[in-house]
Order: structure tokens, then sequence, then C-alpha cells
């Protein structure tokens, strides 16, 4: 699989990174059950697949996903590249639910914790999961700063944050990388992020490339309300009309495209994220090894012109049904 240079690191990231929010299992933004032998084998078939980095979470499952990446790459010869975050954290494990967070202490500790649980000596990529509270980023950037010098973290990045956000940070000290939501259904970070990461040399790292399943080209109505209970797509955002409609023809419109090369939908989004400018890598998320297997050839296809044209109109069009509309997601 292709690599990238993430930004002004020394990280070269291959074009898709595994992203384990979902094989975390039951928390208060979880997908439902997962089972940790098939957690474990799909990180395992990721890094036989040629996948080079994994990106984690304390959040995810309250400190399981990252326990669960350490379990899976202990012990492997080949060198793989870790990125979590910190920020949102937990008092009660027994309520699934997290808080914002970003006092010195609380960062500090919460990295301590995430290499303790992956099993690693050094984290190679350390992002604020959400900049919130708002008024405590640069004290938590400081704190990132502090453990970069102390050695206990390679890179320090941000996931969600404005360019302002940035612009804060950056006085502080080097920003590695943004981890922003950018999806053929979620295009915000185009307008004003991407430009600024290439302009500061910041990599970017996507998430949500498929949409949380609905660019699969799987997705239905039914689909929808078959979800477990504790599945968070339950909750809203852009499963919830009028966007959902809006966007299950979207998709209908996409299979097309998608079949005229022999290509799965999900190869066709997660394409057109990598030809975004300024765009290092994508992170795919996976629960079996099947679905890491469909997912992985994606990485080195270059979208035609002139597919690239139809999926514009498209876009226009899903832009005239929904206006102003814009959904929120949780995490």
């Amino acid at each position: 699989m292709r690599t990238r240079r993430l930004g002004a690191t020394d990280l070269d990231l291959t074009t898709l990174g595994l992203g384990t929010w979902a094989i975390g299992g039951p928390w208060a933004f979880g997908w439902g059950p997962q089972s940790d032998s098939d957690s474990i084998a799909t990180i395992r078939r990721a890094l036989d697949l040629g996948i080079n980095w994994i990106d984690t979470a304390p959040a995810y499952g309250l400190g399981h996903a990252e326990t669960i990446v350490g379990q899976a790459i202990a012990g492997r010869g080949e060198r793989v590249i870790v990125a979590t975050k910190c920020g949102l954290v937990w008092d009660d494990p027994g309520t699934r639910a997290v808080d914002h967070r970003l006092t010195p202490d609380s960062v500090i500790a919460e990295a301590e914790a995430s290499l303790r649980r992956l099993g690693v000596e050094v984290i190679d990529l350390y992002q604020i999961h959400w900049p919130v509270p708002d008024e405590h980023i640069e004290e938590a950037w400081r704190a990132i700063d502090s453990l970069v010098r102390s050695g206990k973290v390679r890179h320090a990045g941000v996931s969600n944050f404005s360019t302002a956000q940035l612009d804060r940070v950056r006085a502080i000290a080097p920003v590695a990388s943004l981890q922003p939501p950018l999806s053929l259904l979620d295009r915000a970070a185009e307008t004003e992020l991407l430009p600024y990461c290439v302009d500061h040399g910041i990599g970017v790292v996507a998430y949500g490339a498929m949409a949380y399943g609905l660019l699969t080209g799987k997705f239905s109505q039914a689909a929808l309300a078959a979800l477990p209970a504790d599945d968070w797509r339950r909750q809203g955002g852009r499963f919830r009309e009028p966007e959902l409609s809006a966007n299950l023809a979207f998709v209908e419109g996409l299979k097309p495209l998608a079949a005229r090369h022999g290509r799965r939908l999900s190869d066709l989004a997660l394409a057109w994220v990598l030809q975004r400018p300024g765009i290092t890598s994508a992170i795919v998320g996976a629960r079996t090894p099947e679905q890491i297997e469909q997912t992985a050839a994606a990485g080195d296809w270059e979208l035609p012109d002139d597919t690239r044209a139809a999926i514009d109109e498209l876009l226009a069009r899903r832009a005239k049904r929904l206006g102003s509309y814009r959904p929120k997601v949780p995490v």
C-alpha cells in the first residue's frame, strides 16, 4: 500500500489507517457488542494487508479499544505506528459516559494510562480528541509538548479543531497533524481546514470517510432499525431525517459509478477522500477480518476525471435538496 509523509514529521503513513472506535464495544457512543477475538484478528489482518498504522482513543470502550490494540500488536515483528488521543475521560465506568477534560494533570495521566494499555514505551501520535473546553486547549497543548520533550510522545496532533484553534496551539509548539471528519457526505473541512494544513505543513488524517456505514452501499432504513439499541447511530446526526433519505438517494446515484470500474462503493468513497488536497491518510473502521480485506484495496485507486465530474454533479443535487441543514456527530 502507498505511504505518504505525515506533515513535517518522520512518519510515513499508509494511505489507509485502521480505526478502532467500533472495537471498543459498549459505551455511551459505542457501536453495540463486539467480539474481542474478532477485533484482534481484524487488527492483525489489517497489518498483514500492509496497513501500518492504527488510530485509537481511551474513550473507545473506556480503555477497552486501547487494550485490544495492545494485545493485537504485541510481539509483531514489523513497526506499527499507533495514534491515540486525550481529552475524553470517565470517572464512573458503570455509566459508560465520558466527560471533556483538558487539564494538564488529566492529559498526562491519560497518556500514562494509554502507554500501559497499549503496552508501548512511546506513543507515536498523541492527539487532543476534541477542543473542549476551548479555554483549556493551550494548557493541554503545553502538557502534550512536555510529553514530547520527555520522550513519551513522538508527535503531537489535534482532532476536530478549527483554524483559529490551530493558530493558538501552533504558537506554543508544532502541530504534526489534524484529524477532521471528511467524506462525500461531510465536506466542511475542504473550505478552510485543508488549505490551512497545506499552507502550514500539517498532515491530515481524515475520519468518517465512509460516513459511518452510509457509504458502504449496504445501509438502508431497515438496517438502521435493526441496529443494536446501544449503537450511537440511533441517536441522530446524519442518520436522522431529512438527511437520511437524501443520503440514501445520493448513495444510489454513486453505485453505478463504482460498478463501472468493477469497484465497491466504499472504494469510491475512500478514493475520493484520498484525492483531496493535503490528505495524508484516511481512517477506516472494521470489525471483522473480512471487512478490512474488502476495504484495503481502496488505498491505491485513483478516480478517473469523468468519475470525479459525475460525483460532483451528484453532490450538487444533494446539496440543493438539503439546503442549509447540517448534522452533528458525537465523537
